[in-house]
């Protein structure tokens, strides 16, 4: 059996022709940024022991990352002490450990964090975020271009 193209069919571009009929950069140009998310969630459940073994390379991962501002965990579980952040080898000196205190609130310590531009991320630990405070956190993170992760722990 042989195939006969039809003479009525439009003719096919080719893949140079077509990307420049459609305006396409040519391929070694610089493709457009990705939108930047600045709000990511990690949800880890289990007991603490699993929970430390999954978050410790991570930790150490953001902690030793090239931006030169801190890594900044708000209100961390007490698993997460200052003697097991030594002891996981976490860079201790690019990790600022905040608590709220008096009727500061972890989600306001959280956002101060994030406006100031001190951190390249700010770890919270929000059990439940609600569309606002999702707004709010993301919308920290964009004035102080931080990145916001906000790990929740089940049990």
């Amino acid at each position: 059996m042989q195939y006969f193209p039809t003479t009525n069919a439009k003719p096919q571009l080719s893949l140079f022709e077509g990307l420049i009929a459609h305006g396409m950069p040519p391929f070694l140009a610089e493709p457009p940024p990705p939108q930047h998310e600045r709000l990511s969630e990690l949800s880890l459940s289990g007991n603490s022991e699993h929970c430390r073994l999954l978050l410790a390379p991570m930790l150490r991962e953001l902690s030793d990352a090239p931006d030169s501002r801190w890594l900044t965990l708000v209100a961390p579980p007490a698993f997460l002490s200052s003697h097991w952040l030594r002891e996981t080898g976490l860079n201790r000196e690019r990790i600022i450990l905040l608590q709220p205190r008096g009727i500061q609130g972890a989600l306001e310590l959280t956002c101060k964090a994030l406006t100031s531009g001190c951190s390249h991320t700010v770890v919270s630990w929000f059990a439940h975020m609600d569309a606002r405070t999702r707004s709010t956190l993301h919308s920290a993170a964009s004035l102080g271009n931080a990145q916001s992760l906000n790990i929740r722990l089940g049990r």
